[in-house]
């Protein structure tokens, strides 16, 4: 009989997370390595958050929290999706979790049982239909095209859903495309979800603070308020706020799913790290102009990317509006010979070949359920994505 957890069959390493250690390898074997996979912010925590944190400790804020959050954090989230997203919750309907993905999985735990249903729009995170797979649940994607800038259909949306359908995950703007909706988009999504009652909404609003080019950004229950009451509103500070080892996130949403989701906590870590939840609360509350400035420096990253990749020969690469990803198509590239001699069949192999050859780490779009695409990250500096771009222009030129 077998030791592990069968539900282990169902899920795969974070593909992320792997090219980030390939490309930590190589670089200490000497080589030099451009890695652009992570996704999280280069700029340092701003340090009016840094110091609050630094505060709580020197007050002695170092015991355990109630498990859904220091009630002044659930209070200041429950204000922002007030003043930001025009949405009324009060702090016994927030919840905070050590990052994004312990609320997601703290959901789907919460509300999947065998057999049930979770539409996941492809290109996806990497991580979403692995915590669907590990709480029982089965995920049903439905694919996107460069086309249409990766942005799910209505009526893509509508064939998806049947009566076993129990959530929608939306993730906007997107990882890994960068794609955000407008809000016309996104309420000829909610109307088809209006006429589903079983169906409840997910939405990844991680992104929020990083869209460009003027993009005014909604989330669904703010534009369909008959949903409020089967939408899980997620976000968290780590990308706007350039805090992603901090590890906090939260979710707002109907008393009875946040009930469950505290009860799952309650037996899995318990509260969040009580230092991170005090910056947490300085950066909802305190001065938000160094966003902006944030912002146009991934703007100008955003177009020298987009720009450079558009000009490598069997590269096709769409402008993003948010985020801090490309995901460009190497659909040109497939059956051509790398300057290895070997064929690149799949954008696994292109991925593969880039590293090796060039010494550039990207992340295969088969990984996020959608390619021949890879995903870039530009949260690095202009100078290394100068670099990152000639490499890659020298690459594809090189494939026969």
């Amino acid at each position: 009989m077998a030791f592990l957890a069968d539900a282990l069959s169902r899920v795969k390493p974070s593909a992320t997370i792997a090219v980030s250690q390939k490309a930590r390898e190589l670089k200490a074997k000497g080589r030099d390595i451009i890695s652009l996979g992570a996704g999280e912010p280069d700029f340092d925590t701003p340090d009016n958050i840094k110091k609050a944190a630094i505060d709580a400790i020197n007050r002695g804020e170092t015991k355990y929290t109630a498990v859904a959050g220091i009630v002044e954090l659930r209070e200041a989230i429950a204000r922002k999706f007030k003043r930001e997203n025009n949405l009324d919750y009060t702090a016994n309907q927030v919840i905070v979790g050590t990052g994004g993905k312990q609320i997601l999985f703290n959901a789907f735990m919460a509300t999947l049982n065998a057999g049930d249903e979770v539409v996941v729009p492809a290109p996806y995170w990497v991580s979403y239909p692995e915590m669907v797979a590990l709480c029982g649940g089965t995920p049903v994607f439905v694919a996107t095209t460069i086309d249409k800038q990766f942005k799910l259909q209505p009526e893509d949306l509508e064939k998806a859903i049947t009566p076993k359908t129990k959530w929608l995950i939306f993730n906007s703007p997107s990882n890994p495309t960068g794609a955000a909706y407008t809000r016309e988009e996104l309420k000829a999504l909610t109307d088809v979800l209006v006429r589903h009652p079983q169906v409840w909404i997910l939405t990844d609003d991680m992104y929020e603070h990083l869209t460009f080019d003027d993009f005014k950004f909604t989330t669904p229950a703010e534009v369909e308020p008959k949903l409020y009451d089967r939408t899980l509103t997620m976000n968290g500070v780590s990308k706007a706020y350039a805090m992603t080892g901090w590890r906090i996130g939260y979710a707002a949403g109907p008393l009875q799913l946040i009930k469950a989701m505290d009860m799952i906590q309650g037996q899995q870590t318990s509260g969040t790290n009580s230092i991170a939840q005090w910056a947490a609360l300085e950066a909802l509350e305190g001065p938000q102009d160094f966003i902006e400035k944030n912002k146009k420096v991934f703007q100008g990253r955003r177009d020298l990317v987009v720009s450079m990749l558009n000009q490598a020969k069997g590269l096709k690469c769409p402008t993003p509006e948010g985020a801090f990803y490309v995901y460009p198509s190497c659909e040109g590239l497939i059956g051509k010979t790398a300057p290895s001699g070997k064929v690149i069949e799949t954008d696994e192999d292109f991925v593969s070949e880039l590293l090796e050859s060039e010494g550039v780490a990207v992340v295969h779009g088969s990984a996020f359920g959608l390619g021949p695409n890879f995903r870039i990250s530009y949260a690095t500096s202009d100078a290394l994505l100068e670099e990152a771009c000639t490499r890659i222009q020298r690459f594809c030129a090189a494939c026969r």
